[in-house]
């Protein structure tokens, strides 16, 4: 009985992040706690591109958007993430699947950061991204974030 409950009413998702060919050294997860009033997000990545100097770190924008593959083609290995999940319709920086930026630290980056923009239902068989580029959260419709250059497909646990 109690799997039945978790398919119908999950209590955790995870995404398991895979770099594209061009950045194959990326990989983490990103883990998602259904908590009261909201969801616990939580991903940590290895493998991000990064200089060496200490003022060189990079920054990556990070969304869920609303495809339900890290699949695409030559030009866009994911192309078929999609765009931004927007359920309400909003302009960006409010779309449902806007989050906040990953901060590089020598290729590594941890992020948890709590939201009610979204319910676990709303994305499980969506996608996660990373974007070469930091989000500016103003140029619509996606932030001029940049290549999407890693993704993984959240999964109910």
């Amino acid at each position: 009985m109690e799997n039945i409950l978790n398919i119908i009413h999950p209590s955790y998702a995870i995404a398991n992040i895979s770099g594209s060919p061009e950045y194959s050294n990326i990989t983490g997860t990103a883990i998602f706690k259904k908590k009261n009033n909201g969801v616990l997000v939580t991903v940590e990545v290895w493998g991000l591109p990064h200089d060496e100097g200490r003022c060189d770190e990079r920054v990556f924008a990070l969304h869920i958007h609303n495809g339900e593959s890290c699949t695409g083609n030559n030009e866009d290995p994911f192309a078929d993430a999609g765009t931004h999940l927007n359920l309400e319709h909003c302009p960006h920086p409010e779309h449902t699947g806007d989050l906040p930026p990953l901060f590089g630290n020598q290729g590594y980056a941890y992020l948890s950061v709590f939201t009610n923009r979204f319910t676990l239902n709303d994305i499980i068989g969506k996608v996660i991204i990373i974007h070469e580029n930091p989000d500016d959260f103003t140029t619509q419709p996606s932030g001029n974030a940049g290549k999407k250059i890693a993704c993984g497909k959240i999964k109910a646990l």
